[in-house]
């Protein structure tokens, strides 16, 4: 893959954070190689106590172990071309000590010896003392029961990498030409499969041997008025996804009907394309917009990205505490806010839950990084703030004495850290569809898909654009708009919140590549909504003169 190949997928999903990335990705390995099996739990097991061991005898008094194999593909091409077909595979055991209350930790890469992880455990206990000289206070890890020797895995029907690459290539190639044929100048599309296989070991007394799965399809089309130059494009609605291969080949009954096909529990590529290719050109003699006050519909497509930043980032509770402000700042919504029990977050209509455990999400394991089982809580109820996303050593700055499983590093190298999990707009608990939402709207806008956005450091002030936005009047779509984007604040927004559509509209967007930490670490994570309806946003006019 090269540079500029690289910059254009990955400046989807977090801009040019990940090209610092690259090496982590791992060897280039065959295709067939990525279905070779790694090692047997039998031998995991006996290397991850090898290093525990180790650990304990050196003076540790907590010590975990994860044994990683790291495999992805990426599919990238361009009109009629293949312009890259990557397989990589990275493995590696990273060990993490607590030592006289501090952390260390030390990763080797390709150790399978007993021999290699006792002394990467030592290298992790030597570090943990020297950081004790260092330290103000002793870590406190909330308590965590061993869960002996498990499994799990993300559940797929079909397992991306046992698909042809030459099915997948003729896929996009189909996809191609299907925008050209109807309207496209050009068009780049993707496939990113990944397949995270991980075994972690503690002291606590966990053997956790868990198979996650993940993947990305994507395209962008792009349209030109050939009379002034000017162009316009349209991104794929698809959502990035923990499925199998399965997502690509949609049911008719997973489909919803609206403005554009929308999809609930699988994607029409093909479909999807065809309504892009006309949407762009669409989008070149679309009204541009007249600034002022509206009622804006949010499509779901749309609506993951606002949670993810006025949400998502906000209630991670390092951000919180001013220990991480890497690539999204810290946080407005501070202790103090939660201490005093009534924070106004959002509208009594906003409920807005964390949950690892959503099926076909990106966030969903079995288990932490921490050996936590995961599950689902409540950040936001009935419009107040309840409540953050937290690690076993943070837990008990909030008052709880369980963690509630957001540990993650992304790789066996890094060391895990607190990470947001799945952050979602809770569903309308009455019956009430897109049409039903729209139609007592009298001035209005409505945004499907996600574009542009800023956000201040504190996850306050922002500014968000979409794919498509198209004007209401008087509960009618009255044509295609360009030029919108919205401002607000945080709180006017979520107290802006006046319906949320059932849960028959419910679906899930998300962030392949999500980066924070220094050194950089990406995760994955999505975040899911029916259709929303905010009143009187300010909207503001984005074009520009040329």
């Amino acid at each position: 893959m090269n540079r500029r190949d690289f910059m254009h997928v990955v400046g989807k999903g977090a801009s040019a954070l990940m090209l610092a990335q690259l090496p982590t990705f791992g060897r280039p390995v065959s295709a067939e190689a990525l279905l070779a099996p790694g090692l047997d739990v039998a031998v995991k097991k006996r290397l991850a106590d090898a290093a525990l061991n180790a650990a304990k005898s050196k003076g540790a008094s907590y010590a975990d172990v994860r044994i990683g194999r790291y495999l992805n593909q990426f599919i990238i091409t361009r009109e009629n071309k293949v312009q890259s077909i990557i397989n990589t595979e990275s493995y590696g055991v990273g060990v993490r000590v607590i030592v006289d209350g501090c952390w260390g930790f030390a990763a080797v890469s390709d150790a399978k010896t007993e021999a290699e992880l006792a002394k990467a455990a030592e290298k992790a206990v030597a570090m943990a003392k020297a950081n004790v000289l260092l330290s103000d206070e002793p870590v406190q890890l909330a308590p965590q029961k061993g869960f002996g020797e498990i499994t799990w895995k993300t559940p797929i029907q079909k397992n991306a990498f046992e698909i042809p690459i030459k099915e997948k290539v003729d896929l996009l190639m189909t996809v191609n030409g299907a925008a050209m044929n109807n309207g496209a100048n050009f068009v780049n599309s993707q496939f990113f499969f990944v397949n995270e296989q991980k075994y972690f070991a503690s002291t606590d007394g966990s053997y956790i041997d868990q198979d996650v799965h993940r993947q990305w399809p994507g395209f962008t089309v792009t349209a030109i008025d050939p009379k002034t130059g000017k162009f316009e494009t349209r991104d794929a609605l698809s959502a990035p996804v923990g499925m199998g291969y399965e997502y690509l080949q949609v049911n008719p009954s997973d489909k919803i009907t609206g403005i554009t096909t929308r999809y609930n529990k699988g994607y029409d590529m093909l479909e999807d394309v065809v309504a892009a290719a006309k949407q762009a050109k669409q989008k070149l003699s679309a009204k541009s917009v007249e600034a002022g006050k509206y009622d804006l519909v949010l499509d779901p497509s749309h609506t993951w990205l606002t949670i993810h930043e006025s949400v998502g980032h906000p209630l991670e509770l390092d951000r919180v505490l001013g220990y991480e402000a890497n690539f999204a700042g810290t946080s407005f919504a501070t202790l103090d806010k939660w201490k005093s029990k009534n924070f106004n977050y959002g509208s009594k209509q906003v409920d807005l839950f964390a949950d690892k455990t959503q099926v076909g999400s990106l966030g969903a394991v079995g288990y932490d990084d921490e050996g936590v089982q995961t599950k689902r809580w409540d950040l936001v109820k009935d419009g107040t703030l309840v409540n953050y996303m937290a690690t076993r050593d943070q837990v008990h700055i909030v008052g709880e004495n369980e963690s509630q499983g957001c540990s993650y590093a992304d790789s066996w190298g890094t060391v895990q850290f607190q990470r947001m999990a799945n952050v979602s707009l809770a569903a309308g608990k009455e019956p009430l569809s897109v049409d039903e939402l729209i139609k007592d709207v009298k001035k209005g806008i409505y945004i499907i898909g996600d574009s542009s956005y800023s956000i201040d450091q504190q996850r306050y002030n922002f500014q968000f654009s979409g794919q498509l936005a198209y004007e209401i009047k008087n509960g009618q779509i009255a044509g295609m708009l360009k030029d919108v984007a919205y401002q607000s604040n945080t709180q006017e927004f979520w107290n802006s919140c006046v319906k949320v559509c059932d849960e028959r509209d419910f679906r899930l967007g998300g962030s392949f590549f999500d980066g924070k930490g220094q050194p950089i670490q990406s995760n994955a994570v999505s975040h899911g909504s029916a259709t929303a309806r905010f009143n009187g946003v300010n909207v503001i006019n984005t074009g520009r003169k040329i």
